[in-house]
């Protein structure tokens, strides 16, 4: 099986961050990895608000799917983590200003996220 590695497009390129990458691409799909609060340019969390905490993570996974040629409304997958549950009304509010349509199907869990942040989010998107 072929694969392609797709990486944010503002990415330092001395940004480490895990033995992953941004996003791949096999079969016809883009598998987006758990994104969350990120600078890619200064490579630093940006710590916030949940909803400053979503608006970042999303922003970010859709500059790695528009880097994989597809645009948001080709994710079809979202896996979401919150570190506190109890905010998941003001996420799920900023969360549905970027997708509209047909909405991709979503699983959200509670997890113990490090680094202080309170948002990550994974997607699969079907490209075009």
């Amino acid at each position: 099986m072929m694969k392609q590695q797709i990486t944010h497009p503002d990415r330092d390129t001395n940004f480490i961050t895990g033995a992953y990458s941004d996003g791949v691409i096999a079969g016809g799909f883009l598998f987006v990895s758990g994104q969350a609060s990120v600078d890619f340019k200064t490579s630093q969390f940006v710590l916030g608000s949940i909803e400053e905490e979503t608006r970042r993570t999303l922003d970010n996974i859709k500059a790695i799917v528009e880097a994989a040629g597809a645009d948001l409304s080709d994710v079809v997958k979202c896996t979401v983590h919150l570190t506190d549950i109890g905010e998941f009304s003001r996420f799920n509010a900023v969360y549905a200003t970027y997708f509209s349509g047909v909405r991709p199907a979503r699983t959200t869990v509670q997890s113990a996220l490090g680094e202080g942040i309170r948002v990550e989010i994974d997607c699969i998107v079907k490209l075009p």
